[in-house]
């Protein structure tokens, strides 16, 4: 039997129109909730909403936003706001990322991936959570990364802003445990998904690491099964996140051990 623990529930999703946000709606929708979908690809958007109101009855509204934009994130989510009373749950899946070594990186670069990666996020967030506080309800799923928990060369700042995504998701489940609302973190390896044009134009990342990626459709899977349910992190894949433990743990040990593997990208 389906499980129809999300029927009828509101959910918000970032970064809705490919990859795992799409994937996560196409899962929601086949349990019965309805669903915000919000990305800059309006185009896409409106396409992911025909197929899911076409295939299941659900209510499916689609907004273009750009999540580095703190005005346009205040604007559209008070629109939102209008046409649903409720916020059951959101999922910050909005984010990029470009591998450069540090003294490459443009400071437009940095401002921009600061700007989606980790404003953004915060304020989405901020503007549920006084609904989700009123009803004594919700969820607030952040997608973070492997990176957050173990930096490697070349991802400086792409881990700058997961390290920051889960020192605020950390903070915030703290903060909401009075008000019976749950905050799980998602730390996923590399996945197979057009994340990879941007952050690795150069094409030796995916092609040293491919075999391992893991699948959008396994990763919102995980993703979807612990929405109102009050879990702490997600970590995927498992033998990834064993070396994210073990770094914390040792982390002069792994530096060194792991030089020449970390310098694949």
């Amino acid at each position: 039997m389906a499980d129809r623990r999300l029927k009828g529930k509101n959910i918000i999703i970032t970064g809705a129109s490919s990859g795992v946000g799409a994937e996560i709606a196409r899962l929601c929708a086949q349990q019965g909730a309805n669903l915000v979908l919000l990305a800059r690809r309006i185009d896409k958007l409106i396409a992911l909403k025909e197929e899911l109101q076409h295939h299941f009855q659900v209510d499916v509204i689609a907004c273009q936003l750009d999540v580095s934009n703190t005005t346009e994130i205040e604007e559209v989510f008070q629109e939102v706001f209008k046409q649903i009373d409720r916020v059951d749950v959101l999922v910050n899946n909005a984010g990029f990322g470009i591998f450069r070594e540090a003294h490459e990186a443009e400071v437009k670069e940095i401002k921009e991936m600061f700007a989606v990666n980790v404003i953004g996020l915060l304020a989405c967030t901020k503007m549920v959570l006084p609904k989700m506080i009123a009803t004594r309800s919700g969820h607030i799923i952040n997608i973070a990364s492997q990176a957050g928990k173990m930096a490697t060369p070349k991802s400086s700042v792409y881990a700058a802003t997961k390290h920051a995504v889960l020192g605020y998701t950390n903070s915030l489940r703290m903060e909401m445990v009075r008000s019976n609302v749950y905050v799980t973190a998602v730390n996923p390896g590399p996945i197979a998904t057009d994340f990879f044009t941007v952050a690795d134009q150069s094409g030796t990342y995916v092609k040293n690491v491919g075999k391992y990626m893991l699948q959008p459709h396994d990763v919102a899977k995980k993703i979807v099964n612990s929405m109102l349910t009050q879990t702490r992190e997600i970590n995927l894949p498992r033998w990834m996140n064993i070396g994210s433990v073990f770094y914390t743990l040792f982390p002069q040990l792994v530096e060194r051990l792991g030089k020449k593997a970390f310098f694949k990208k």
